[in-house]
């Protein structure tokens, strides 16, 4: 350190900086050396200069990549199945076997079929969806069968978590024991992706609950609010929840007098399980967004006035919420001069659907088939996975110009990455048919689609300065058994798969980080030089408050 003792005192706030001093660095006749955090800051900022993010639907990790070489996964090296905790029943008790799917497996339509009679008797164990009903129901499901729908809802997924021990995802789903059916998926165009670069196996979902409150967090690190809901057309939505001997609300949502006391009975139901928290449940007396709401303009679940605006959606609706003014990642771009877009499928078929008569018919918006089913025919746009569509900046009157500029469509994604003019940042948002959301799409469908365009992204002059980021937006109900670690009021919730794609990536490799959907944030904050969004910060203090430790930014996942 006697070298060190040569620096003149007006370099001393350097040396503080640092977290080791080398001699080679404390030359007194030289300039003093980055630290490792700023040379790998310095690295990515030269090396990468396209980050895209895609973003799929409702799927845990154990659910898609259980069975995958290297990862924390259902099965140990000889390939037997893990001991798991077992689900248990809503009194606490360990079920016998998991409860009858409730309503059957399969979607309806599905030329397969498995009945909710042939759901019944499986044991208490994470099964495989493809095989499980061979023998009861005749039939092998695969990657192209539609399986049903289940609740992936901000207080009952906490309520599947109970704790940390995973162990309730059969008692408070609405669906039975499909929350822990595993698909094989290593036949899969996403599961060759994930063995050819970065598979994150320590991943979680930002939010708890759905898909609604998981993109409201990829695009601000926050939830929304909706001011005086209680004087409000919302009020019916704020859910009812209990509170403990001090008064304190819990995460747990307050049962039905007649709900069922077994979860071998039937699903659960509650005095209301609503979209918003009720009053101060953050502990600031406010009332937040936590399950679906439909933005204010269109394209909308919630249709425009009639004789009205229509760009805009009707204010009365119980579940249109208002206008979003906090922050956003693309705020903090817009504040560098970093370019960005929101490209969704079916944007420009989905806008000119909202901006209909009230009366008319949608044929894009929440329009799947007869059964409810996304096909290429009805692609079944979801409005509620567009989150810059809830934010005042992008008003279709007061900012069309802003708005046209960063809210696009997916052939504009394809034009823009074929001829090298991507945006610096890029979310992709695929429709109902190729999100590979359970309930109203196929795997291999979403499969398909995002493969192609990962191919279309290699293609573009722009690749070679490009970190590709695919990862779903929470777990959509299926069961995972990693216990997710302890952040603040609104996630981290259950682990889901994310694969990073590059060619600075560490390819054929397992990333064990500890990320969530906010690390996809912070590698653009980090890449770009930009101010940190406050959600951030609040979840890396509370995790460290907590006993953990703060998220990782994916650059874990990189060659810099």
């Amino acid at each position: 350190m006697l070298a060190c003792q040569s620096v003149p005192t007006r370099y001393a706030f350097a040396l503080t900086a640092l977290a080791a001093c080398s001699l080679a660095a404390c030359s007194s006749s030289g300039p003093v050396r980055q630290s490792q955090t700023e040379q790998l800051t310095t690295s990515l900022q030269t090396n990468v200069k396209n980050v895209v993010v895609i973003y799929a639907e409702n799927r845990s990790f154990d659910n898609l990549f259980g069975n995958f070489p290297g990862a924390n996964g259902l099965f140990d090296s000889t390939g037997k199945l893990k001991s798991f905790a077992l689900q248990k029943d809503r009194n606490g008790t360990v079920l016998s076997t998991l409860p009858p799917t409730w309503g059957g497996v399969t979607a309806p339509g599905q030329t397969k079929v498995v009945t909710q009679g042939q759901s019944m008797n499986l044991a208490n164990a994470p099964f495989n969806i493809a095989t499980a009903f061979q023998t009861s129901a005749g039939v092998t499901l695969d990657a192209t069968s539609v399986t049903r729908d289940m609740y992936h809802r901000f207080f009952e997924n906490q309520m599947q978590i109970n704790g940390g021990a995973n162990d309730a995802f059969a008692a408070w789903g609405d669906s039975g024991g499909v929350v822990m059916g595993y698909f094989d998926y290593s036949g899969s165009g996403l599961y060759k992706l994930a063995k050819d670069y970065v598979l994150a196996d320590n991943f979680f979902q930002a939010a708890f609950g759905g898909s609604f409150l998981n993109h409201q967090y990829l695009a601000c690190a926050c939830a929304p609010e909706y001011p005086n809901a209680d004087t409000a057309a919302a009020k019916p939505t704020i859910a009812v929840v209990d509170k403990d001997a001090q008064g304190n609300f819990t995460y747990n949502l307050t049962s039905a007098a007649n709900s069922p006391a077994s979860a071998m009975d039937g699903k659960p139901t509650f005095v209301l399980s609503g979209n918003l928290t009720p009053k101060n449940y953050a502990g600031d007396n406010k009332f937040y967004g936590i399950n679906t709401m439909q933005p204010p303009y269109q394209p909308s679940g919630n249709t425009p006035v009639a004789s009205g605006d229509m760009k805009l959606t009707d204010p009365s609706k119980a579940t249109t919420l208002p206008a979003q003014t906090a922050t956003t990642i693309g705020d903090l771009l817009d504040k560098k001069n970093v370019s960005w877009k929101w490209y969704a499928g079916a944007w420009t078929a989905a806008t000119a659907d909202g901006q209909q008569d009230p009366a008319a018919k949608r044929t894009v918006i929440y329009a799947g088939d007869s059964n409810g089913v996304a096909s290429t025919a009805s692609v079944d746009f979801q409005p509620h996975h567009q989150p810059f569509n809830y934010f005042a900046k992008l008003d279709p009157n007061t900012n069309a110009a802003y708005r046209a500029a960063h809210l696009q469509d997916y052939n504009d994604l394809v034009k823009d990455a074929a001829a090298g003019t991507l945006p610096a940042v890029s979310f992709y948002k695929p429709e109902g048919v190729y999100n590979q959301h359970p309930g109203y799409a196929n795997l291999t469908d979403g499969d398909q689609k995002i493969t192609d365009l990962v191919a279309k992204l290699q293609a573009s002059p722009q690749y070679k300065n490009m970190v590709i980021v695919i990862t779903y937006d929470e777990n959509g109900g299926a069961w995972d058994h990693v216990t997710p670690p302890k952040g603040d009021w609104v996630g981290p919730g259950t682990r889901i798969p994310a694969i990073i794609v590059s060619p600075l990536a560490k390819k054929g490799t397992v990333d064990h980080t500890q990320y969530d959907t906010a690390s996809v944030l912070r590698l653009i904050t980090r890449t770009f030089g930009l101010e940190t969004l406050s959600g951030l910060k609040l979840r890396d203090d509370s995790l460290v408050k907590n006993g953990g430790k703060p998220m990782g930014d994916l650059t874990n996942a990189l060659n810099l």
